[in-house]
């Protein structure tokens, strides 16, 4: 008998059954960048600075997204693994700076995650990074995308760009001067899909006519992209229901499964006085404090959901439950507005930090626990 599937896997198979319901059909994850500078920003994204723990969690997505079978079952939708590569040590830290690596770092390194995937699961898909590595862009690597990724390791699957990843050849690395020779620059490396809308690849059919791309690798393209969508048998049922949407949506056995995930993944790394856990009987008057106790922010990728327990909330409804008494200060804020899609930020103004903070000091003078 085969052992029970781990939380990792049932965690992806519940966004998987979730997305499916909605008609989503292709997951832009898991991300199983090595992430091994503190300063890049996207390093929540990651499984950690481990090549071996991003290739084992990302397995894990991978099955939880998917499954182990093909046809796709009805519940499950194809999975992207990403960003292929050097993403996660990115020079200075900032994201897509470029990644001056050698073929041994590489190699060592950041394609361990990609290589274990593609030869142990039916991923179906790659996205390349958005940044060069050595000077080449990802996007227009060939030995990248075509001869590691489909000749060595044997990738059957599609490459999907990541958004504006075309585009971007023109209008960040300077590598191409239209949409068109950026098209011709991607789909010469192996890129076989322009995500989110085309912009280069409205103009393949006009390459394939001047000679520039032959038919055969159009073709190959197109039966990669319809064997997957035959995989899920798109053609024969295109449709969702929205009630049925809606009903396989946040169940009861869903939020067990979220709450023991938290539960199981928090790390406690210092108890020193044995304080934790809280004992009700004991905390007296228990003082909350920080901006995001009552605010809890989900990031970029998240849309308004249904709802969030906040800390505040949890420990309200303990306190309520046990009678001991909640106070919160805010401490300190960051920010005055979070919008991860804007360049500027508007720091918060050291007076009101200051006054956030004696506030705070103040409430902790009359406070059991902190």
């Amino acid at each position: 008998p085969t052992s029970p599937p781990g939380r990792a896997p049932r965690c992806f198979a519940v966004a998987a059954r979730e997305m499916r319901a909605r008609g989503a059909n292709l997951a832009l994850a898991p991300v199983v960048d090595v992430a091994r500078d503190p300063r890049w920003g996207r390093f929540e994204e990651t499984y950690g600075e481990d090549p071996h723990v991003c290739g084992v969690m990302g397995k894990a997505a991978v099955l939880g997204f998917s499954g182990d079978s093909l046809p796709l079952a009805k519940d499950k939708v194809y999975a992207t693994l990403k960003h292929m590569t050097g993403h996660g040590q990115p020079e200075s830290g900032t994201n897509i700076g470029p990644a001056n690596f050698g073929e041994r770092a590489l190699r060592e390194d950041f394609f361990p995650p990609f290589e274990k995937i593609v030869k142990e699961t039916k991923i179906a898909a790659v996205m390349p990074s958005y940044n060069e590595i050595d000077g080449v862009p990802s996007h227009a690597n060939r030995w990248l995308l075509t001869k590691v990724l489909r000749e060595e390791w044997g990738f059957q699957g599609l490459t999907v760009s990541d958004y504006m990843g075309v585009k971007e050849l023109i209008t960040r690395h300077s590598l191409a001067g239209t949409p068109k020779e950026a098209a011709l620059r991607s789909i010469k490396a192996g890129v076989d899909v322009e995500t989110p809308d085309p912009l280069g690849y409205l103009a393949l059919a006009e390459l394939v006519r001047e000679g520039k791309v032959a038919l055969k690798e159009i073709d190959a393209v197109v039966r990669r992209i319809l064997r997957l969508k035959f995989g899920a048998g798109l053609f024969g049922n295109p449709y969702v229901g929205a009630a049925q949407a809606d009903a396989l949506t946040a169940t009861p056995a869903a939020l067990a499964l979220a709450r023991e995930a938290a539960v199981k993944s928090a790390v406690l790394l210092k108890n020193d006085k044995g304080l934790l856990p809280l004992q009700p009987a004991k905390v007296g008057k228990l003082l909350l404090l920080g901006a995001h106790a009552k605010d809890t922010p989900l990031g970029g990728y998240s849309n308004e959901p249904r709802h969030v327990v906040s800390v505040h909330e949890g420990l309200q409804r303990v306190a309520g439950e046990h009678g001991f008494t909640l106070a919160y200060a805010e401490g300190v804020r960051l920010t005055e507005e979070r919008n991860w899609g804007k360049d500027e930020i508007r720091f918060t103004p050291p007076e009101v930090n200051a006054r956030l903070i004696a506030e705070a000091v103040q409430a902790a003078r009359t406070a059991d626990t902190i």
